[in-house]
């Protein structure tokens, strides 16, 4: 008979957890490195009383808001390419409905989470209880069901024994390439303090083997016998290779054969910038040089990307008539994206099979001074932008279509006294800043300006999230990026708008000795929508922060002023107000003799973020309007670009 130890549910899974353990190409390494957690009665005097008495390697952080501290446990899988995860805690009801935006944003971006809200009692007897939803045609119903819409495995742990093959589940979906994201095992409050007697096995040290499945003989047959048709084939790398950690295959791939290659968000910052190859963002975000190469290839092969909208620029980018797709991912889901031919299997093994097959072939591609003139366009573009200076009357925005730009940054001039374009100040920042350091970003306009012009010229330096672009990832994130990089300086690179909607974890970094460095780009509205709708022939709606006009009964009155520095000194973070390119640069180099957090509030003027390069992104245009100008825009720009991208 099985020997068995009698413990708690929260107490077995505590257990379990510190006996899950990683090996990835023959490095072994603990599955967990901790529990970001925050105590209610749903699950403090369940899973905290084990964490309490015993929580062996784990480490147990204080978070200050539900969202914010998962965020942060996403920064910390994605910057360890998701070989090392965090498991987050709450209670049932707002606690546990404030992680459901964090779990799409890591399902949505393929990144490993574990989820542990409490939950009502199993046994119902003292429904309804603080907090509970009570729903008359289903009592079985709860707050965590709504994780199920935004998770890869779900579960509820409503018995002591369901815990061994939930929990077995739960690290089978955290672990696997194809089908990873996040995971929640609900633990009803009662069921999380009943005791079991668990046999010993069940807490024996596991190890989770991240495998490289290689792609079958045919699929590289297939895909040389096409790439052999080929005259101006493009590569696109993507999040697949990075946390495949395939760069160096990729590299011997493109280089080999002399292909260009175009970066999505998420593979962004893994081979430099200077590679004579490497022609940057590609995309609705790309810049100058992966588009205009794109545009006329005519074989793409994606690389471990999914495809979005904005990698492809809505299906419409690829314009060549006789464009073919070779879709190299782990994924059946993913690579059977754009009608293309399906290369199944790890990024690493798919490409050194296919470099190898490839390699019997006398194939080359026909390019000239394409590539290298692409490249050169690219690099001229953002010496340009980055020192950009408004120069008065005759300065023009970089935004198309800017509704009133005089207006506008003349009421700003004169409120905040700064007439920095943002993308001066980017520039500042990717000149002044360590090439070893981490930058972090995820919503509004700022991830398009560092796809289309941040330069990363070391391994893991570029950390966007862009699969789910949630607004308040950003400042939460880095601190768990710090946690994954102790020894690199972080710096979250966040709009106003982001910013106010979640920061909370910025005083767990000051609790917990993480400096991070947070900089925010205040130009007083959310940029990207108002750019957007400007751009789609709408006025200036719901998108400014200005105060309510008592003559109109509109918020339209004047700009709204907020003092993020002191906002920031109140949690105690080094803090710095900057208004112009000299006093960022000097805020910078002051922040890297800082052991504390530091924020630097840069008032950047509206309208000066980077634009689009030969892109389009596809939004729902109102087919009828009383605006003649929302009614051009449907006609003489939906339509086009609409029907020229229905072949996918």
């Amino acid at each position: 008979m099985a020997k068995t130890i009698r413990l708690t549910v929260a107490q077995a899974l505590v257990k379990f957890l510190n006996n899950q353990y990683v090996e990835f190409d023959g490095k072994e390494n603990p599955m967990f490195e901790g529990i970001f957690g925050i105590f209610g009665h749903g699950n403090v005097v369940g899973l905290g009383q084990a964490l309490e008495e015993d929580p062996g390697h784990l480490t147990i952080h204080m978070g200050r808001n539900e969202q914010g501290m998962a965020h942060a446990a996403i920064g910390f899988a994605k910057q360890k390419r998701r070989k090392q995860m965090y498991a987050c805690t709450s209670s049932v009801g707002p606690g546990a409905a404030n992680m459901v935006t964090a779990a799409a944003t890591a399902t949505a971006n393929c990144i490993p989470i574990l989820f542990l809200p409490g939950d009502t009692y199993a046994d119902r007897q003292p429904d309804p209880v603080l907090q509970q939803m009570e729903q008359p045609s289903n009592l079985s119903i709860t707050t965590n069901d709504a994780f199920k819409a935004v998770c890869k495995y779900w579960d509820r742990v409503t018995r002591p024994e369901i815990l061994m093959q939930s929990a077995i589940n739960a690290m089978r979906v955290l672990t696997d390439p194809a089908e990873t994201g996040a995971v929640c095992l609900a633990l009803p409050q009662d069921v999380e303090g009943e005791a079991y007697d668990y046999p010993e096995y069940f807490f024996q040290k596991r190890v989770h083997h991240i495998d490289r499945p290689r792609p079958s003989e045919r699929a590289i047959k297939e895909a040389v016998e096409l790439i052999k048709t080929k005259k101006k084939p493009m590569l696109i790398f993507g999040g697949g290779v990075k946390y495949s950690e395939a760069e160096e295959a990729f590299r011997a791939f493109a280089e080999k054969f002399d292909i260009p290659f175009g970066e999505t968000q998420a593979g962004k910052g893994t081979i430099s910038w200077k590679h004579p190859l490497n022609l940057g963002g590609i995309g609705e975000t790309g810049g100058l040089g992966a588009n205009l190469i794109g545009a006329d290839a005519d074989l793409v092969i994606g690389v471990g990307t999914r495809y979005t909208d904005f990698t492809t620029s809505s299906k419409w980018l690829f314009q060549n008539p006789d464009v073919d797709f070779i879709n190299i991912n782990v994924s059946r889901f993913h690579a059977y994206k754009m009608d293309g031919l399906q290369v199944v299997g790890d990024a690493q093994s798919c490409l050194e099979d296919l470099n190898a097959a490839l390699s019997q072939t006398d194939w080359k591609p026909a390019y000239t001074t394409e590539v290298k003139e692409a490249k050169a366009k690219n690099d001229a573009e953002i010496d340009r932008i980055y020192h950009l200076e408004y120069t008065g009357k005759d300065f023009v925005p970089e935004v198309d279509d800017a509704l009133d730009f005089k207006k506008v940054s003349e009421e700003f001039i004169k409120l905040t006294g700064s007439s920095l374009p943002q993308t001066r100040a980017l520039g500042v920042v990717n000149e002044s800043i360590d090439p070893n350091a981490i930058v972090v970003g995820a919503s509004g306009s700022l991830p398009g300006d560092l796809q289309r012009a941040y330069r990363p010229e070391t391994v893991g330096s570029y950390h966007v999230e862009y699969g789910f672009s949630c607004m308040g990832y950003e400042v939460n994130a880095a601190l768990g990026v710090k946690y994954a990089e102790p020894d690199r300086e972080v710096y979250a690179l966040v709009g106003d708008g982001a910013y106010m909607m979640l920061h909370s974890e910025l005083p767990q970094s000051i609790q917990e000795h993480a400096k991070i460095n947070v900089i925010v780009f205040d130009n007083m509205t959310n940029g990207c929508i108002n750019n957007l709708e400007i751009g789609h022939g709408q006025g200036s709606f719901g998108t400014e922060f200005r105060f309510r006009n008592a003559k109109t009964g509109k918020l339209d009155g004047g700009f709204m002023p907020i003092d993020f520095a002191m906002n920031a000194a109140s949690y105690g973070c080094k803090s710095y107000t900057v208004r112009s390119s000299e006093e960022l640069k000097a805020a910078l180099e002051d922040a890297k003799k800082q052991t504390v957090s530091t924020l630097i509030d840069v008032k950047v003027m509206p309208k000066t973020m980077v634009h689009g390069y030969g892109d389009w992104w596809r939004v729902g245009v109102a087919q009828v309007s009383k605006s003649e100008k929302v009614h051009d825009v449907y006609e003489n720009l939906m339509v086009p670009h609409l029907d020229a991208a229905r072949k996918y």
